[in-house]
C-alpha cells in the first residue's frame, strides 16, 4: 500500500494551463463577494501567488487544485470584507457596487484584460442583488455566495469559512431572508427597459410630471461619488424630490448625452458627456414603477466603461 506522500509524488504536476483556467471562476466569486472588479482582480492575484510560492512537491499534494484556489480566494475574500467594513465607515458619501457593462460594451486596454476576466452577467449579478449582499455579514456573504450562488455543500463552506456546516446553514437561511425581504416582484427584462425608456425620454424633455409617474410612492436614489467628484452625499427619496433632482442636473448639464446601456444585466442608462461616460444608473423596477436608481460616478468604479478600447 503506498503512503500519500508516495501518492503525492506520482501524482503529475498540475499544467498552467489547468491552474489558469480558474481564473474566471475565482473573478466571478470574488467581484461577487466584494462588489468591485479591482479587489476582485487583487483577491486572484493573490490566490496565484500562494499557489506559486509552494513548491512542485507541495502543489503535487493537493488533491484538487481547483478546489484549493476556491477555498484561497475565498478567506482572502473573507479577510478583505472584514477590512471594508471599516474602510467604508470613512468612505465620502454612499458605496455603491462597481457596475459593470455587457460583454459588448466591455471597454478593453487594462492590463491582462481577455474574455476570461469578464464577470458572467446572470441574475445573481444584477445592482439590486449587491446592494443587498452589502448588508450581509461577511460570514453570512460568504456562506451565502458559496452554496447559493456556487453551489458548494455547506460541508464544504464549512471548511472555507472555519465554521460547522450548521452554522454556516445558518449563516445562509439568515442571508437568504434578507434577499427576500428586499426583493421586489419579478418584472420581465422588456418591461423594465421600457419603464428605464420612458425615464430617459422623459427626463431628456424636462417633462416632471412623467418622471414623477415613472417612480414609485417609496422610490430613492443613490449617488457615489467616492469623494472624488460631485454626488449625492445620502440618497433622495420620494417622486417629487427625484424628478426635481433630475431636472436640476437637466438644467446644469445640458451637453450630457443620455444612453441605454445594460448595466450588470439589467437595463440602465449611461451619462456621456464629450465621449466620455460620467454616471452609470442601475434601475430597480417594479410593474411599471422605478423603485431604486443607483448613480455611480465615481471614476475609480467606471474603468470598465471608459478605459479606451
Amino acid at each position: 500500500m503506498t503512503t500519500p506522500s508516495e501518492r503525492a509524488a506520482a501524482r503529475p504536476e498540475p499544467t498552467l494551463t489547468a491552474i489558469m483556467s480558474e481564473r474566471r471562476h475565482l473573478i466571478n466569486l470574488a467581484y461577487r463577494l466584494l462588489g468591485t472588479l479591482a479587489d476582485a482582480e487583487d483577491v486572484v492575484q493573490e490566490t496565484y501567488a500562494r499557489w506559486y510560492a509552494m513548491s512542485p512537491e507541495q502543489q503535487r499534494a493537493i488533491d484538487s487544485p481547483g478546489a484549493w484556489l476556491t477555498t484561497v480566494a475565498s478567506r482572502v475574500c473573507l479577510d478583505m470584507l472584514g477590512s471594508a467594513r471599516a474602510r467604508r465607515e470613512s468612505y465620502v458619501g454612499e458605496w455603491i457596487p462597481e457596475p459593470l457593462p455587457d460583454r459588448t460594451e466591455w471597454a478593453g486596454g487594462r492590463p491582462g484584460a481577455d474574455p476570461a476576466d469578464r464577470v458572467t452577467l446572470d441574475e445573481s449579478i444584477n445592482m439590486a442583488f449587491l446592494v443587498v449582499l452589502e448588508s450581509m455579514t461577511p460570514a453570512e456573504r460568504v456562506a451565502f455566495v458559496l452554496h447559493d450562488v456556487f453551489r458548494y455543500s455547506f460541508g464544504e463552506v464549512a471548511e472555507i469559512v472555519g465554521r460547522s456546516p450548521a452554522a454556516c446553514r445558518q449563516l445562509a437561511s439568515s442571508a437568504r431572508r434578507r434577499i427576500r425581504d428586499a426583493r421586489t416582484p419579478a418584472t420581465s427584462t422588456a418591461r423594465r427597459a421600457g419603464v428605464v425608456r420612458d425615464f430617459k425620454q422623459a427626463w431628456e424633455a424636462k417633462d416632471i410630471d412623467a418622471l414623477i409617474g415613472l417612480l414609485d410612492p417609496g422610490a430613492t436614489v443613490v449617488a457615489d461619488g467616492g469623494g472624488l467628484v460631485n454626488a449625492l452625499l445620502r440618497p433622495i427619496e420620494g417622486p417629487e424630490q427625484i424628478a426635481r433632482y433630475a431636472m436640476t442636473i437637466a438644467a446644469m448639464a445640458s451637453d450630457l448625452t443620455i444612453l441605454e446601456r445594460t448595466v450588470n444585466g439589467q437595463p440602465g442608462l449611461v451619462a456621456q458627456r464629450d465621449g466620455v461616460i460620467e454616471a452609470v444608473m442601475a434601475f430597480d423596477v417594479a410593474g411599471d414603477r422605478i423603485t431604486r436608481i443607483w448613480a455611480v460616478r465615481n471614476p475609480e468604479k467606471l474603468r470598465p466603461w471608459t478605459v479606451e478600447r
